[in-house]
């Protein structure tokens, strides 16, 4: 089976940089300051100091990953108690993914949530990465391992479902629409996590209900990787007419990713040629994607 979860990740890399611009400058202010664009009744968090508020503006200010990860470990060992220490870490994970550095983006949304659980960012990307480099449990010598990442998996997603709404705060100059569309990218993001995930542990079903799920929360921007998948789920389910209605729906858009439209070809001859069979005599079915 060809799983593309990656590629849609990095398609998506443009839009969630700008959405990680957004959240992560927003504490840059004095210690005295009152923030705005913050969810009703949720803490403001803020420098204590003068010190502690230049010495944040100066590491944020700072550019590539390595250089915003150094500048993060160093304030968080200056200022432990800072309240400040996951805005740094979530800018430093905006830098690795400009990089396309998966294993940093990783670690980076680590350390945003251990200081921050809720953000959910963080807590997408690094589901999102997680259900990408996940192998199928055939091909997986780890199964300890696996069975760990799963559960990270299915927390992560499940918990960024739970928060977008209460714990994303954009800047103030956001509008009431663009808030609107970086939740629901965000949300279709963390289905089509679960999505991913279910169709490596041959959960079709459960698969082909993410997937749908993600698909409905971004309809502004049809994303093809998902219902190329949503097509392999149903498909797998031998449902070859709701399959054939997800894979033209891919073919639609994926286009300016020729991997992606090769595979989506090969697919959609395969549904064409099992939606056109009379009978099982007319012969076994194309093979999947490989």
């Amino acid at each position: 089976m060809t799983y593309e979860a990656m590629k849609h990740f990095v398609k998506k890399a443009s839009l969630i940089g700008l959405l990680l611009c957004l959240a992560v400058a927003l504490p840059a202010q004095k210690p005295s300051d009152k923030k705005q664009g913050q969810p009703a009744g949720k803490h403001v968090p803020q420098a204590k100091t003068s010190a502690e508020f230049n010495d944040y503006n100066t590491a944020y200010a700072l550019t590539g990953g390595v250089a915003s990860e150094k500048a993060s470990n160093d304030f968080a060992t200056k200022y432990p108690d800072s309240e400040l220490k996951s805005f740094l870490y979530s800018k430093a994970m905006h830098e690795y993914q400009q990089e396309n550095n998966k294993p940093k983006i990783l670690a980076m949304g680590e350390k945003v949530l251990q200081f921050d659980p809720d953000n959910p960012i963080a807590l997408v990307l690094t589901a999102t990465i997680m259900a990408d480099d996940l192998k199928e449990a055939d091909k997986d010598p780890d199964k300890q391992g696996r069975e760990t990442t799963v559960a990270a998996i299915k927390k992560n997603s499940g918990h960024a479902l739970e928060t977008i709404n209460s714990d994303f705060a954009p800047g103030v100059n956001v509008t009431p629409e663009q808030l609107a569309a970086y939740k629901k990218m965000l949300e279709s993001m963390a289905h089509s996590a679960l999505g991913i995930l279910a169709l490596k542990t041959d959960d079709d079903v459960g698969a082909e209900k993410e997937l749908k799920a993600a698909a409905a929360a971004n309809t502004g921007q049809p994303d093809p990787y998902i219902w190329y998948h949503l097509a392999l789920a149903q498909d797998h389910q031998k449902k070859y007419a709701d399959a054939l209605v997800s894979i033209n729906q891919a073919s639609q858009s994926a286009g300016s990713d020729p991997e992606l439209a090769a595979l989506v070809r090969g697919e959609l001859t395969r549904l064409r040629t099992l939606n056109q069979t009379a009978s099982p005599a007319s012969g076994p079915p194309p093979a999947q994607p490989k």
